[in-house]
């Protein structure tokens, strides 16, 4: 049985592998906490969002090309899941958070946004990544931690932001649970 439908409204968007086409979901049956009739966010297909469980993406949030929003997990605000991004479990993903690339994020304690940071003042996402490690989303930069702080390095050499860069890494270092735990549904 489908838990929502799309409402016809669409919008385009653009990331780095292209331009993506999202439709704006509606439920159609009453779930966890969604009621007939509420509105949802915005997803490129229904392979995005499962039909099962609780699992929704409300508000502005977007999930797109080959991601997957299942179990009970919540995405919200103006949240961003794409590429091959896994959110599960009771998992919830929001504020400016971008969660992409391998991300496997199944608990909250997959997951810390971090902003405003840095020159330019806006939100950094660091997330588990399908390795087990953490990946990190700034601004055009996706990659693994360490890059992360050797490209901070390169672009900030010794200022306030490299400073405020080198101590996120290290709350995400503390925060981010990268124990091995069952990773199937």
């Amino acid at each position: 049985m489908k838990k929502y439908k799309f409402t016809g409204e669409t919008k385009t968007i653009y990331l780095p592998f292209g331009t993506v086409t999202l439709h704006r979901i509606k439920a159609v049956v009453e779930f966890g906490l969604v009621k007939v009739g509420d509105l949802g966010g915005w997803i490129e297909k229904e392979e995005n969002l499962s039909h099962e469980e609780n699992a929704w993406v409300y508000g502005d949030a977007e999930v797109c090309g080959n991601a997957k929003v299942y179990g009970d997990a919540e995405v919200y605000g103006d949240a961003k899941v794409y590429g091959d991004a896994e959110v599960r479990g009771n998992a919830w993903v929001c504020g400016n958070a971008w969660v992409c690339g391998n991300a496997k994020v199944f608990s909250t304690d997959h997951v810390l946004v971090i902003g405003a940071i840095g020159s330019r003042n806006d939100f950094t996402t660091f997330f588990r990544d399908k390795d087990n490690e953490i990946t990190v989303k700034c601004g055009c930069f996706l990659g693994k931690i360490d890059k992360f702080l050797e490209k901070v390095t390169q672009t900030h050499k010794d200022t306030k932001h490299t400073l405020a860069y080198r101590t996120a890494v290290e709350v995400a270092k503390l925060q981010i649970d990268l124990t091995e735990k069952s990773t199937r549904r």
